[in-house]
């Protein structure tokens, strides 16, 4: 992978571990719903101009049947579906479970035809995974089925988006995608809100929505339509790896969390597994 590939790789990572922090902010006063589309709504604002001044939202708006399917698999969907399992789920099951979204997008990528499973991205994805296991634990709970499946769903929609972008949507502009896409999620929620909307949201959960929106979903977006431009729909996904990592990190730093053993030998797992997972074998 080229030098801007692991500053992408390491930035959407680490940005896309900062929402575990923010959402557990947010969600003491707020509803996830309406969490889900202040992040959107506030996407759209910050990145319309742009994509307005670049005359890029016409080309991806014509590419529409896609747009959608991006933005149902990618974040309506799993937005939701997440928000509510996270609530029946302990933290160690829905780490582990979204920790699935590369096994399940190198087999999708594999099965499609468009790269092959090497021995190499194997080990590094086991690997990644299991580092993923030592940092968030074995507390393992499937007793919730319900829970557990909206889980699943949401890992296999993880898992086709980038594909969705890489094969369907790469011609088109990314910042006309990124941002028709948050337009039609802020479209799909608006309708909920009147039955959802805070009586008296706390300044830190409006807050930790801001940051959410600006950062974490704007900026992000915009890396990520980059990332899987510059290695592939399926090595982008193993930033699922990462974003633990720093999701810990944070709660160690902000929430006063323990740091264990098993984290400091899990997060050296992770780093090994990613760049095995993501590291394209150089030709003979």
């Amino acid at each position: 992978m080229t030098r801007r590939g692991w500053l992408l790789f390491l930035a959407v990572g680490v940005i896309w571990g900062m929402p575990y922090l923010l959402i557990r902010i947010a969600v003491a006063t707020i509803d996830p719903l309406v969490i889900a589309f202040g992040r959107t709504l506030i996407g759209s604002l910050l990145l319309l101009p742009v994509a307005i001044h670049r005359k890029a939202l016409a080309s991806a708006f014509r590419r529409w049947p896609a747009l959608v399917a991006f933005t149902l698999v990618e974040i309506s969907g799993p937005w939701l579906l997440i928000g509510h399992a996270e609530t029946r789920l302990n933290s160690s099951t829905t780490g582990l479970l979204i920790a699935m979204v590369p096994l399940f997008a190198a087999i999708l990528v594999a099965w499609l035809g468009h790269e092959k499973l090497e021995p190499r991205r194997i080990v590094g994805l086991a690997l990644g995974f299991a580092g993923v296991a030592a940092i968030v634990g074995l507390d393992i709970d499937v007793s919730n089925f319900a829970a557990v499946g909206a889980l699943v769903l949401a890992t296999i929609g993880y898992a086709i988006g980038p594909i969705i972008i890489n094969r369907r949507l790469a011609d088109a502009p990314p910042i006309g995608v990124v941002t028709g896409s948050f337009i039609v999620a802020t479209l799909l929620y608006a309708p909920f809100l009147p039955f959802l909307w805070p009586e008296h949201p706390a300044a830190g959960g409006i807050a930790a929505v801001a940051g959410l929106g600006v950062i974490c979903t704007a900026v992000a977006f915009v890396f990520f339509f980059a990332l899987i431009a510059e290695i592939g729909p399926a090595r982008a996904t193993v930033i699922a790896y990462v974003n633990p990592v720093v999701a810990v990190m944070l709660g160690v730093i902000f929430l006063a969390e323990p740091f264990t053993f098993a984290m400091a030998i899990g997060f050296t797992m992770v780093i090994v597994g990613s760049i095995l997972a993501t590291t394209k074998r150089q030709p003979a």
